[in-house]
């Protein structure tokens, strides 16, 4: 029997919660978080810690981590395509990987290596493409042939049934999965013990713009003053930016995923296939963690459909023809806010002390230290910081997009 366990039943007393709760809003903050996900407990974690700003409050109109940040797939990765996506995701493969440490809170961070499958000539060719731009930034990423595939998962059909043959692959060894609700749970107890308010089941229903700044928010418990809010609320980015006249030409789709039952252990990487549209990983439970792209209609849904399972399992039967009989055991769904670029909106706005965090499509898991830590930068210093700055909002006006689709068009 764990120690843990024993220790709770002869001891009548409860642990300490991961976080306080507050009783009631205060009148006024020095920063308002709307979005109580990953990325706003991290832009709360690290204004504390870094900046010293602990006058924070984030609001959830839900519970923490209860929105994209626990309905994605964990995957961790940095092999991007653009010199601006490769140097913001590697710093974030960095963060991931001292969190533990950092949270006292095994957040169970695994390095698996991931293999992006290439079915084409020009997949193979956008492959090489990716690597040297990653090699060129020093992140560790080469293209590999169908032997090193065979070899690292054996239990692959290299030919997918005569379907797509593989031709190779983009290896990138840093790949990992991690535990998303522990990386919430890290984020947000950190910042609980450095003095920031978190409310869960607070809703912003306004927000107070006078003279082209940002003064405070309205709730559904009274409202609040602020010097600065941050919006970190993914696919309810439209909603929140339409509150301070801002347009963004952010769109909303679904992107389901789902799980199957236990299986022993076997599969040890991460396998991405862009031309099938699926992606998987076995979990520490021995789940097999599935998706694969966007729902085709744009809609604000978290719902779970039926074609969506059909042709994900028709096209994991194309890799592992083995599973035939493996069960799924659950299905969910998450709102993912795409841009025209595939890259994220991050950092300052035309509405002074108003910020914005969004954009994020289907990778916004694996950038939550970095988006944490650079939005509190940001926020900190009224100034996009470098990594971001790439990102602004006002680079669809300036024609300035950064072509990431290359590396993100599968959601994963």
């Amino acid at each position: 029997m764990p120690l843990r366990l024993l220790k709770n039943a002869i001891d009548p007393r409860p642990d300490a919660r991961f976080f306080t709760q507050p009783e009631r809003l205060k009148k006024r903050y020095d920063v308002v978080i709307i979005g109580g996900g990953g990325h706003g407990l991290a832009c709360a974690y690290y204004l504390a810690k870094t900046h010293g700003i602990t006058d924070v409050a984030v609001l959830e109109q839900g519970y923490i981590g209860g929105g994209n940040t626990g309905r994605n797939t964990t995957i961790v990765r940095s092999n991007y395509l653009t010199p601006e996506g490769v140097k913001f995701y590697d710093q974030s493969v960095r963060l991931f990987q001292d969190l533990s440490d950092d949270f006292d809170l095994n957040i169970f961070y695994s390095r698996r290596g991931h293999f992006t499958l290439a079915h084409t000539d020009s997949a193979l060719r956008t492959m090489r493409w990716r690597a040297e731009v990653n090699k060129h930034y020093g992140v560790d990423s080469e293209v590999v042939g169908r032997e090193d595939i065979a070899a690292a998962c054996p239990e692959l059909d290299l030919d997918c049934g005569g379907h797509l043959p593989i031709q190779g692959a983009l290896y990138h060894a840093p790949g990992a999965v991690v535990r998303h609700d522990a990386v919430a749970w890290g984020y947000g107890r950190g910042a609980d013990r450095r003095g920031v308010e978190i409310h869960q089941k607070t809703r912003v229903t306004g927000i107070r713009v006078d003279g082209g700044r940002v003064t405070g928010v309205e709730t559904d418990r009274g409202a609040v003053e602020a010097g600065a809010v941050v919006s970190m609320v993914a696919g309810s980015t439209p909603r929140i930016t339409g509150m301070v006249g801002i347009t963004t030409p952010i769109v909303i789709h679904p992107l389901q995923a789902c799980v199957t039952e236990p299986l022993k252990p076997w599969l040890d990487t991460i396998i991405v296939s862009a031309s099938l549209h699926v992606y998987v990983s076995q979990s520490s439970r021995g789940e097999l963690v599935m998706g694969a792209s966007l729902d085709p209609a744009e809609l604000h849904s978290t719902r779970s459909t039926l074609d969506f399972t059909e042709e994900l399992t028709d096209h994991m039967l194309d890799l592992f023809p083995f599973l035939g009989q493996t069960r799924l055991m659950r299905q969910w769904g998450g709102m993912a806010d795409m841009t025209p670029d595939f890259a994220p909106i991050m950092g300052t706005t035309p509405v002074a002390g108003f910020y914005l965090d969004s954009g994020w499509g289907t990778w916004g898991f694996k950038a939550t230290p970095v988006s944490g830590m650079t939005m509190a930068a940001t926020v900190a210093s009224g100034r996009d910081h470098e990594l971001i700055e790439p990102f602004n909002l006002s680079r669809f006006e300036r024609f300035a997009l950064v072509g990431e689709r290359g590396a993100a068009s599968v959601g994963h």
